[in-house]
């Protein structure tokens, strides 16, 4: 079990190991971009299926060609974002798309 050596005392007794340089996970759930990109992701999976269930088929992107497609994606939703356009939420395909390419930039260790 990882350990930092400080603690944290709770005033029922308890004691636990600080919080201290650990992600904040939960930081990302505040605001409406969480949900929206969720709600993205399940009508995109309605339009694009699992290959296996639990595999989303944009995680098939195994190059430069679908890193180049994810990026030029990104790019269009930000201006449409940018010009304020209702017509879908930009917004949540922007963050689709940036992570759809660094996905697959770790995937291929760069």
């Amino acid at each position: 079990m990882k350990d930092s050596g400080k603690r944290a005392e709770f005033a029922g007794g308890m004691v636990r190991d600080t919080a201290d340089g650990k992600i904040e996970w939960w930081r990302v759930r505040v605001g409406p971009m969480f949900k929206r990109w969720a709600i993205h992701l399940t009508k995109g999976a309605q339009k694009y299926p699992d290959v296996t269930p639990g595999t989303p088929n944009w995680t098939l992107a195994a190059g430069t060609e679908e890193m180049f497609r994810f990026k030029a994606s990104a790019a269009r939703h930000f201006e449409q974002w940018m010009a304020d356009e209702q017509d879908e939420d930009h917004a949540s395909a922007t963050i689709f798309n940036m992570n759809g390419y660094e996905t697959t930039k770790e995937k291929l260790g760069r």
